[in-house]
């Protein structure tokens, strides 16, 4: 079992965001198809295309670039609403859940490094 200092909470929390987008993305597919009109093998390629993208970021996010690729997965998600009107909103909540994962997720880090810096040097003095 890895030690609790390694854990990072902002990797656990943009990991879950990127899951439960992956499901929506996914689900875009069949709405592009009888609603919007698509061609069946153009929404396959964006929805599941969407939805894979999202699972390997999720699975990604030690290194720092995924977080980046991870905005640009939200651009998508929003630019979808070209094709679905509803996934302006849906992308733009989205967009706003990964960017307080992401945000929180940094600042609890930061905290966490410093409780444990300060406990580390409260037990060598």
């Amino acid at each position: 079992m890895s030690n609790p200092e390694q854990r990072s909470p902002r990797r656990g929390m943009c990991a879950a965001i990127l899951c439960l987008e992956a499901i929506a993305l996914g689900l875009t597919a069949p709405v592009m198809i009888a609603v919007a009109d698509v061609d069946t093998a153009v929404a396959l390629g964006i929805g599941l295309g969407l939805m894979v993208v999202c699972l390997l970021l999720a699975g990604m996010l030690r290194a720092p670039w995924a977080y980046t690729a991870g905005w640009v997965v939200q651009v998508a998600a929003i630019a979808l609403g070209f094709v679905v009107p509803l996934m302006f909103l849906l992308g733009g909540i989205f967009a706003l859940l990964w960017g307080t994962a992401d945000l929180l997720g940094r600042k609890i880090e930061r905290e966490r490094a410093a409780a444990y810096a300060a406990y580390a040097a409260e037990r060598e003095a």
